[in-house]
């Protein structure tokens, strides 16, 4: 993998991870290396889940496999956030 590679990687999980944070309630208390974290493995997961849909490539925007990133960044850091335990 190429730095150019890396650096994409890491930009597109922060978008999908922040995503994903936006779209469970409440406060999560993790931080954005952990979001970063979950929006990589969703992104790469939701790109997988659309190639054997079989709608990885579309013309435009991949409207469905940008979907299937976002529910599982969600489900990530509901997960995540639900792990990290509770402090007093």
């Amino acid at each position: 993998m190429t730095a150019a590679g890396i650096i994409s990687a890491i930009i597109i999980g922060a978008i999908i991870g922040a995503l994903g944070r936006l779209v469970v309630r409440g406060k999560q208390n993790i931080s954005i290396l952990v979001t970063i974290i979950v929006g990589i493995i969703a992104a790469l997961l939701g790109t997988w889940l659309a190639s054997l849909v079989g709608v990885e490539t579309t013309d435009g925007i991949d409207w469905i496999e940008l979907l299937f990133q976002v529910v599982l960044a969600a489900i990530g850091v509901a997960i995540v956030a639900g792990t990290g335990g509770r402090r007093r």
